[in-house]
């Protein structure tokens, strides 16, 4: 049975350590390194199916790390960060990391969180595989084509995490329909809890972002909405 590799990027060795130990335990094969700039050329060399990223590195910072990791090769990165600031999240985001989780943390969410982006990557490898003729729907002047995971705007490419086009995908498939942060949670993060829902309001930040505010519209307590229809 094929076993993930991750690669965890913790300049503290304790909890490198213990982040190995449980990925292990899960039966993920997981390396450590305690640098950026090792753990940029440990990931060419490794190819990692996924990363475990502390945003405060000696040498090269985790933001730097993660643009450098998937300029190269992207792959699915969950950030660590001592800071519960939101503009450093978004920073995090828009350089190519899907999540993130604030120390402390539990190592159970850690497994749980990992574990939902390596099933979404799984699922965009079996979209991309399927013959389905690509097609592509237009809102306004962002173009998504869905089986080749692509957007663009006003005729310009638009880089989207994995986790940003899901979710924009799953709004885009129930226009006009708000989404309460609970439900986003459980269909594109594959969350059984809402102990993520701050996740989802950074994530939107960043969508709106990239392809402008007016696609996506805020129920003030409850979730978001999807506002354009397909062609307008």
């Amino acid at each position: 049975m094929y076993a993930p590799t991750v690669l965890v990027v913790e300049d503290e060795p304790t909890i490198a350590g213990a982040i190995v130990r449980r990925l292990t335990a899960e039966g993920y094969q997981a390396k450590a390194v305690y640098s950026g700039t090792t753990a940029v050329e440990v990931a060419k060399q490794l190819k990692p199916d996924a990363m475990v990223l502390d945003v405060m590195l000696p040498g090269l910072d985790g933001l730097e790390v993660c643009r450098q990791v998937q300029a190269e090769r992207p792959i699915p990165v969950l950030m660590l960060t001592a800071r519960d600031d939101e503009s450093d999240k978004l920073v995090g985001l828009g350089v190519g990391a899907d999540d993130y989780m604030t120390k402390p943390f539990s190592m159970r969410e850690l497994v749980a969180r990992l574990k939902a982006l390596l099933r979404r990557v799984d699922r965009a490898k079996a979209l991309a595989a399927d013959p389905v003729p690509p097609g592509e729907v237009q809102f306004g002047d962002v173009v998504i084509n869905r089986a080749g995971r692509q957007v663009s705007r006003a005729g310009q490419p638009v880089h989207l995490t994995p986790t940003e086009f899901d979710l924009l995908i799953y709004l885009t498939e129930h226009v006009g329909t708000v989404l309460s942060r609970e439900k986003l949670l459980e269909h594109v993060w594959d969350w059984a809890d809402a102990t993520g829902t701050r996740t989802v309001d950074s994530h939107i930040k960043a969508l709106r972002r990239k392809l402008g505010a007016g696609l996506i519209r805020t129920a003030h307590g409850v979730g978001y909405a999807f506002e354009a229809s397909p062609g307008e």
